[in-house]
């Protein structure tokens, strides 16, 4: 019977199991990109920009036109006409913008990855702001717990009249504030989920592991600039313009070609008509004009934008890297110093020995405390400059 129980149980935690497995950062970005509003909006958008860019290239629709004549002074009966045209642009004009529209098409969908990007970061930023939140909560829990030991074992010595009121009312106010806290954590957490649930279209974070394995070393800022230079949306978005403008000078050099006209024309009288193909051509003298060199000038000053974005942005790069390098050479000093040491503990047990006083033992715990939460604080900040140089991986 014992024997059933158990497996009974085993199966019940395996079937559990099963269906509560945790997700990670990246399982996480990836189901917030396919839910997030934002970016549905936007797909649309991008949409339409495309099928009007296209639409853009169509032919003009066909004209129709007729005269019926039957007043005037004529020795004939009412003279008709009628004719059916359809005009176009020069044949060369359809197939430089076609490829202009391909150009505006790229240009756009790196619009996107740039959109995509900028969510997918906001996102990420906020869930390892939510790991440490949960790994912060857990140190000061258990400090809570371990204030109240100390306040228990005051409120004992006091009712004993071995310490007095001060000792207790400061002993109290050390549990109270750890109990705030807490609490004022909990409710952070809350918020960032909320924020979660905003990005990941109104679905709620679940699932979520907060445990985060640091990379200590990262490739060289050239190496990183490189990669940046090839994957990063923002970039990309400024060579697509660029591109494209140059296309752009391409287009409006083909527009001076004269527009042409084709069509079938019939004019008659009773018993005499004439019939035949219709054609012209138009000259053009003043549509284009300046087009050519504003296109022009368009794309020298796309040129010019690029090279100053670009250069400002690996200025950028540059900054957010030697932060990261010095923030990780003071975190491996934080770790090496007070990996191994376990303080707190060792002070508690050291108070509950009678080795300590109140006071002592609480000025000593603060100090510890402070630099404990100095180094969670830096680890997160390492992890935060870290996504920002390496967002272009997104």
């Amino acid at each position: 019977m014992n024997k059933h129980i158990v497996f009974a149980i085993c199966g019940c935690l395996f079937f559990v199991n099963g269906f509560s497995q945790d997700k990670n950062i990246e399982q996480l970005l990836n189901e917030i990109e396919q839910n997030n509003t934002e970016l549905k909006g936007y797909q649309s958008f991008i949409e339409s920009q495309q099928l009007e860019n296209r639409s853009n290239n169509n032919l003009p629709d066909p004209q129709l036109s007729g005269f019926y004549l039957p007043f005037g002074d004529n020795t004939t009966d009412a003279y008709s006409e009628y004719q059916i045209a359809q005009s176009f642009e020069f044949p060369t004009v359809y197939s430089s913008r076609s490829k202009w529209n391909d150009l505006k098409s790229m240009e756009l969908q790196t619009s996107y990855a740039q959109k995509r990007q900028e969510v997918l970061l906001k996102a990420k930023t906020l869930l390892i702001e939510l790991a440490f939140l949960q790994k912060q909560k857990g140190i000061e829990t258990e400090r809570r717990t371990q204030s109240k030991q100390v306040f228990d074992q005051i409120q004992e010595l006091f009712d004993k009249e071995q310490v007095g009121i001060l000792d207790l009312n400061k002993a109290k106010i050390a549990w109270i504030q750890e109990q705030f806290v807490v609490e004022q954590i909990e409710s952070d957490i809350q918020i960032l989920l909320s924020k979660l649930k905003t990005l990941n279209g109104g679905n709620a974070i679940a699932g979520f592991t907060p445990s985060i394995d640091l990379s200590i070393e990262v490739a060289s800022v050239e190496t990183l600039w490189q990669e940046k230079l090839s994957n990063d949306p923002l970039l990309q978005e400024l060579k697509a313009i660029e591109t494209s403008s140059l296309q752009k000078v391409k287009l409006e050099k083909n527009k001076v070609l004269p527009n042409v006209a084709l069509g079938y024309n019939y004019q008659g009288v009773s018993g005499s008509h004439y019939s035949g193909f219709y054609g012209g051509v138009s000259i053009p003298l003043w549509n284009s004009k300046n087009k050519v060199k504003a296109a022009e000038a368009n794309f020298e000053y796309q040129q010019s934008n690029t090279q100053v974005v670009t250069t400002s942005l690996y200025t950028q790069f540059q900054e957010t890297y030697y932060r990261y390098e010095l923030m990780l050479e003071k975190f491996n000093e934080y770790q090496n110093t007070m990996g191994n040491l376990n303080s707190e503990q060792l002070l508690f047990k050291a108070y509950m020995l009678g080795e300590y006083s109140f006071m002592d033992y609480y000025v000593e715990l603060q100090f510890y405390r402070n630099a404990s939460d100095k180094m969670l604080q830096m680890e997160k900040e390492l992890q935060l400059l870290q996504a920002q140089l390496l967002k272009h991986q997104l």
